[in-house]
Formats: C-alpha cells, structure tokens, sequence
C-alpha cells in the first residue's frame, strides 16, 4: 500500500530478461535499509526487492513479470538504462497519509496529449484508455507514475491535472513530454462505486 508522495527519483542502472525481466534502479536511501522482500513502488508499479547493493551506487534489484509489462509502460516504451523513475516505499502504520490510497496496480497506460504553462503551474492533458474512463471524475484522485494527483476536468477519455513547480521538481514530471506513456491507477474508492453500481 502507498500514497502517491513520491519519495526519491531512482535511476534504471541495468536491464536485463531472465525470462522475465530483471532491472537494477540506482536510489539515494542506504541499500542496508530496504529489507529483502520489500515494496517499492516504481513509478506507480509495485514491484518486490530482490538484491541490493552499494556500488557505484545504493541499488536494488527488481523482478518484473510479462503480466506486469503487458500492462504498464514498461512493455509499451521499455526500461532503458538512465531513465529515471519515481520511487516510493510502501506505507508504515502510523506515516501521514497526505495523497491517496494507492495500490500499486497499474490499471492502464495513458498517454500525455498536451503540456501548456498556466501561471507557475503546468498543465498536463491525458488520454486514458476507454475502459477506464468511467473511473475518472472531476476533483477525484488518480495516481499517474505513482504521484498522487487531482483531476481537474474530464471529456471522455481524456483528462487534465495542474503540477506546481515543488512536484515538477521532486519527481520525473519535470522531464515529461507530449507523447509520453504513463501508468495510471485510478481511484480505489472509483473502482468500488462502479463496481457496485454495475451490480445493480
């Protein structure tokens, strides 16, 4: 379980397919730290620590199954080493909750249609594939690379959110670019309700 606060912008160091693929991602907090077995999400995709190490740098090493590439931009634009990816630990009992409840399972992958500055903020539109257009509602939640975000306007399948500089700054969207694939987890609550509404 998460949050959508993205706790440090990792780095693919190596990639590798063993069946199925491995990759190393450089980080900033001390590889003594992250216990074997561990949640990391990466952006936005929980994925479970299997090796770390210290050199050239704090690493660790990840497993990343074919389901999990068919579903993420993993498998649609690929890992290449020197991307940089968000990276957020799994929520403890007792840390603030100050984003959403986030899961950590890709629903889908979106695509950044527009970037257009408004004031000190940036504007980014989406287009969401249509099967999950249904979960995505004006001022609802939605983690987009693992950030937790607020939607501002939906028509159809496509979508708007605000980024102010701070974020821009502490995670990968400042590097974010018309085209772009990103993962998107839409909101558990949403998913629920539509559930719900299905069932009649």
């Amino acid at each position: 379980m998460f949050t959508g606060l993205i706790g440090d912008v990792g780095e693919v160091l190596e990639v590798e397919m063993r069946g199925d693929m491995r990759a190393r991602i450089g980080c900033s907090w001390p590889a003594g730290d992250i216990p074997m077995g561990a949640s990391i999400a990466c952006d936005g995709i929980c994925l479970t620590v299997i090796s770390t190490g210290t050199e050239p740098r704090e690493w660790f090493d990840v497993e990343i199954s074919a389901e999990t590439l068919s579903r993420t931009n993993i498998g649609a634009d690929g890992w290449l080493v020197g991307r940089r990816v968000n990276l957020e630990r799994s929520l403890r009992v007792g840390d603030e909750l100050g984003g959403h409840i986030v899961s950590g399972h890709v629903d889908g992958v979106a695509r950044i249609v527009s970037v257009r500055d408004e004031g000190d903020s940036t504007r980014y539109t989406f287009e969401a594939p249509a099967e999950l257009e249904r979960f995505i509602a004006p001022k609802g939640s939605i983690a987009l690379n693992g950030t937790s975000l607020t939607v501002n306007e939906v028509e159809g399948a496509r979508f708007g959110v605000n980024l102010i500089p701070h974020t821009k700054k502490v995670t990968t969207w400042g590097d974010a670019a018309e085209g772009d694939l990103v993962n998107l987890e839409v909101d558990t609550v949403a998913r629920y309700v539509a559930r719900l509404r299905d069932a009649g």
